[in-house]
């Protein structure tokens, strides 16, 4: 006869009146690190306590329970709360969702919660920012409200432009984050992967020697062969304009350093392409000398930079 399996019984919880907890002094976090507790505090307030804090009955000596709680696990939690109500944001008799655990000890609940979580994977990061930023968010918005800074949501967002196939690679950890940010240089995702293919035969497999792949031939904004003309005179040449794409203030005000001449990507699509993070638009080139140019297009000036590759620099 199978033996039956023993069923586990999770620990109870319930709300608790905030002036009933005190915090344990079997909490292992003894240094600070991490988001501070102010901005903790702001954070709770803004979006209420998103997990819970585990606590314990608090015995007498005859081991009644006193009706009072100590929490070995939350300790940062406990202290944004306490810190709101100090600042008479938050009641002193304010319910607190609490897990309450009898079993063990409490130094293994306040180990077990800080060691067992796992960080966000840069990836999960990156799908968190990007769906922000698609309902309204700001970079700084969104660094704001994660407790990063906005270098590091730029960063997430401009995978972004880089091929499916590649952040599929990193998510298996064929790749590093740093190799993986490099393919961002340039957006054209068939040459991405001709790149990752010629690099992983090769010995070196730098991030920067993945960026001098991706940027072969390119052109500053001061080289000779660049000229910013105007959309009408654009168009009068023979460029025809495509769909445009959601304008973001970042793309804006990108100040543009230089462009990638891309004349794979140009010569099967006959289009103009551009990094992802300058660049609001595609367009179609005109005929002849703009064949295979790069350009930028900037909303704010209505100005398109066109580099001429046949001209001499």
């Amino acid at each position: 006869m199978a033996k039956a399996v023993r069923k586990i019984t999770l620990s109870q919880s319930r709300d608790i009146p905030f002036n009933r907890l005190v915090l344990s002094q079997s909490n292992v976090r003894r240094i600070k690190a991490g988001v501070s507790i102010e901005e903790l505090a702001q954070d709770t307030a803004r979006r209420t306590l998103l997990q819970s804090l585990t606590v314990r009955p608090v015995l007498d000596e005859d081991g009644a329970e006193t009706g009072m709680f100590e929490v070995p696990a939350g300790g940062r939690r406990y202290r944004a709360l306490e810190l709101l109500v100090k600042q008479k944001r938050l009641a002193r008799t304010a319910a607190v969702p609490c897990v309450i655990r009898t079993d063990g000890l409490a130094e293994e609940d306040s180990l077990a919660e800080n060691v067992q979580r796992a960080p966000l994977h840069p990836l999960d990061q990156f799908r968190a920012f990007r769906d922000l930023g698609e309902k309204g968010m700001s970079e700084e918005e969104i660094a704001a409200a994660f407790f990063v800074t906005v270098s590091v949501v730029k960063q997430r967002l401009r995978l972004s432009s880089v091929s499916p196939k590649l952040l599929d690679v990193y998510a298996e950890d064929g790749m590093t984050l740093d190799q993986l940010t490099a393919f961002a240089v340039n957006p054209d995702h068939e040459r991405q992967e001709q790149v990752w293919e010629a690099v992983q035969r090769s010995h070196n497999k730098e991030p920067y020697f993945i960026r001098r792949l991706l940027t072969e031939g390119a052109v500053r904004a001061s080289d000779k062969r660049a000229q910013f003309v105007g959309i009408e005179a654009y168009e009068t040449a023979g460029g025809e304009g495509l769909p445009r794409r959601p304008v973001t203030p970042a793309a804006v005000n990108a100040r543009i350093m230089s462009f990638q001449l891309m004349p794979r990507r140009s010569a099967a699509s006959n289009q103009l392409m551009c990094p992802p993070t300058s660049c609001a638009s595609f367009f179609r080139p005109p005929p002849g000398r703009w064949k295979s140019s790069v350009m930028a297009f900037s909303p704010a000036s209505s100005s398109l930079l066109l580099t001429n590759p046949s001209s001499s620099s």
